[in-house]
């Protein structure tokens, strides 16, 4: 089963609709989908096979959801990237799947093309936008109305890879999490079925970006279900505010920061939202007041959702008509199954904490190129998430920690592994440690505490300046703490947990 046959079967379900509205501009399904055919023949005709992978690494833009289904169209991998990632870290992504095609915009092109510069095989660039394109790349543009429509299909099985979606690693590097043309059509069919009152033709607002696993359930979603849109290039509280208003906009998904900027905008209330009647938050914790305080200030009803790329996402959300329990993420989306499990991985009964594992076919068969953390993660048909929670006796999931370690700032996921390398490569430094501070805006900030070499001298500003040279801006630490000395266990390891405190006493606001 190929995802970019559900295009086909959208027109033929639902005829010609208004799809999607961007910066002002309408599209249809079919013009969307007539570009998607044009630019997979445009993929064929550069020399790409079936199986090859392409990058594509830009901003929110209708050009987005025209490279996902061409690149499926011919049978091919999606690689979704953050462009707010640095150069150095797409030329990883770029070898480790060997990309042949990178589709990426104007402001995005000189980080691509200082990461293709050194490669020994670099892959084809194609640049959208109407202006002149760099030496030796291909016009996205020129190649969709040039191109002849390819309307046939790549038989796929549900079992093939439809996108490898790196996701920051403990060790330094990135994962890639497969996903699979079956995980992604099961994902957004357990998503609707768990939805109880959403309407074919409702409006949403979409905001997060389409590189995140996210973006790719709607995609899916929207040739499943007939659903339209509002796509944002990137977040903004006040023209988000707008476009509700404009558009009479029923849903809308996105983490905590987002809503928070929205209250605390100073023009907020000039808008009227009493349009929307789900709002769904994820990707880090919002606190029960926060959530209470949103919804009486814009209306409707506010949703907490979990889920991880592994899963494509969704594995647990508040449900409507069911009570709410402040804490917790809701139950088990349909068509996923949930167990809390100890150390050896022995089931617990509910009310204990122990790691959060989830069953279903949207759980993806696990990471590209990397058997050993695969055969961590993905055991016995189960996701082994690394997040510790428990279940209570009505099956409503709470969490309790998110992957130890792991810091969500704005939504996006750091790991203080990937900092701490950086800023060990500063001469001055002997030892550093990254920890998160609450944030009331960004969720969680980023904290460096550094011990520096006998004898040098350097200042947090410096280092700070260090880490922007080196790390993309989400993940710069807005804290730098120099101590003489780290807390440790008693076997010599660093107690993060201390620091932890430490910095919310200090830094937390």
């Amino acid at each position: 089963m190929n995802l970019a046959s559900l295009a086909d079967r959208n027109l033929a379900e639902f005829g010609e609709y208004e799809r999607l509205v961007f910066e002002g501009r309408t599209y249809t399904n079919r013009e969307l989908h007539e570009m998607s055919c044009r630019l997979a023949q445009a993929l064929v005709d550069l020399g790409l096979s079936p199986g090859d992978r392409v990058v594509v690494m830009m901003p929110n833009g209708p050009e987005v959801l025209v490279s996902y289904p061409a690149a499926w169209r011919a049978g091919m991998t999606v690689i979704p990237v953050l462009f707010l990632l640095e150069a150095h870290e797409l030329e990883y992504i770029l070898v480790n799947s060997a990309a042949k095609v990178v589709i990426t915009s104007p402001e995005i092109y000189p980080k691509v093309a200082r990461a293709v510069r050194a490669l020994a095989s670099p892959p084809r660039v194609i640049v959208t936008g109407d202006a002149a394109v760099p030496p030796g790349c291909a016009s996205f543009d020129e190649l969709v109305k040039k191109s002849a429509p390819w309307t046939d299909v790549v038989e796929r099985d549900g079992g093939d890879l439809a996108t490898i979606l790196y996701t920051s690693g403990t060790t330094g590097r990135p994962k890639g999490v497969m996903q699979t043309h079956g995980n992604l059509h099961a994902n957004a069919m357990n998503s609707w079925n768990t939805s109880v009152t959403r309407e074919r033709d409702e409006m949403s607002l979409l905001v997060l970006p389409l590189a995140h696993t996210f973006g790719l359930g709607v995609l899916v979603s929207g040739y499943l279900f007939g659903s339209r849109s509002v796509l944002m290039r990137w977040f903004d509280a006040e023209k988000a505010l707008e476009l509700i208003e404009r558009h009479s906009v029923k849903t809308m998904a996105g983490v905590p920061t987002m809503f928070v900027y929205m209250m605390m905008h100073p023009g907020a209330a000039k808008y009227d939202t009493s349009s929307v009647t789900r709002w769904l938050v994820g990707a880090a914790p919002m606190p029960s007041e926060q959530i209470r305080e949103f919804e009486e200030k814009f209306g409707g009803t506010m949703h907490v959702g979990y889920g991880l790329s592994e899963a494509c996402p969704g594995v647990a959300v508040e449900r409507e008509g069911m009570p709410r329990k402040p804490g917790s993420t809701g139950v088990a989306v349909e068509g996923v199954s949930l167990k809390i499990v100890d150390d050896e991985g022995r089931e617990l009964p509910r009310g204990q904490m122990g790691e959060i594992c989830a069953k279903g076919e949207n759980v993806s068969p696990g990471y590209h190129d990397d058997a050993e953390a695969t055969a961590e993660a993905f055991k016995g048909g189960w996701l082994f998430t690394g997040d510790v929670g428990y279940l209570d006796d009505d099956g409503y999931l709470f969490i309790v920690e998110r992957k130890k370690d792991l810091i969500i700032r704005g939504g996006l996921n750091v790991y203080p592994k990937d900092v701490e390398e950086v800023i060990h490569r500063h001469p001055a430094v002997r030892e550093v440690a990254v920890v998160g501070v609450p944030d009331p805006r960004m969720g969680e900030e980023v904290c460096a505490y550094v011990v520096t070499r006998p004898g040098a001298a350097v200042s947090p500003e410096e280092i700070t300046l260090f880490c922007q040279e080196h790390l993309a801006k989400y993940k710069t630490p807005r804290f730098v703490e120099l101590v003489s000395e780290l807390p440790r266990t008693g076997i010599g390891k660093i107690q993060k947990k201390e620091l932890r405190k430490l910095a919310a006493a200090r830094f937390a606001r």
